[in-house]
């Protein structure tokens, strides 16, 4: 396994990105949905660096399956279980790769009448984008590579790994 970020470089970044949304959010009381599984590590880092309430909600959607490449076809696994009509709304992604769930996910939020919502994500493969979408916050831009660790999986594994690394196909 390569690491492509440390841990260090993580947390620096997701200080960073705490900085941006609290001067972006400071007062508003927003909902951020963490999108599971590969959210979870970012979502709770970057949750305990926002100074001002907040809600967290969750969401399961699949594309993947137990797949590296992404089936196309979205389904929502677990939905809200808060109304975000008139709020504003951040969602939390671990990566944006085609940009296709995101951006089903967006719509499907967008139809919910929120007052905003905006994406931050940790990691995005802009070589791999096949969906027209904006994400607001970006943590790192990666090459086209799997990567995985601090949440992010391959089959569920390595989700627990500290930093973000790629795994030789070898492997």
């Amino acid at each position: 396994m390569r690491v492509l970020i440390s841990s260090k470089e993580l947390q620096a970044r997701i200080d960073e990105l705490a900085a941006a949304i609290t001067a972006d959010y400071q007062g508003t009381r927003p909902v951020l949905i963490c999108v599971l599984k590969g959210a979870v590590f970012f979502i709770a880092d970057l949750t305990r660096r926002l100074p001002f309430d907040l809600e967290i909600e969750f969401m399961a959607v699949s594309s993947y399956g137990h797949s590296s490449e992404s089936s196309g076809v979205v389904r929502i696994l677990k939905d809200l279980d808060t109304d975000i009509e008139g709020r504003h709304v951040l969602i939390v992604e671990d990566i944006i790769d085609s940009g296709l769930t995101l951006q089903y996910l967006t719509k499907t939020l967008k139809a919910r009448n929120p007052a905003s919502l905006e994406v931050v994500t940790l990691l995005s493969k802009p070589s791999r984008r096949k969906a027209d979408l904006e994400c607001r916050y970006t943590g790192f831009e990666i090459p086209n590579e799997f990567v995985v660790g601090y949440g992010l999986d391959h089959a569920e594994n390595y989700r627990n790994l500290p930093y973000l690394g790629v795994v030789d196909e070898r492997e």
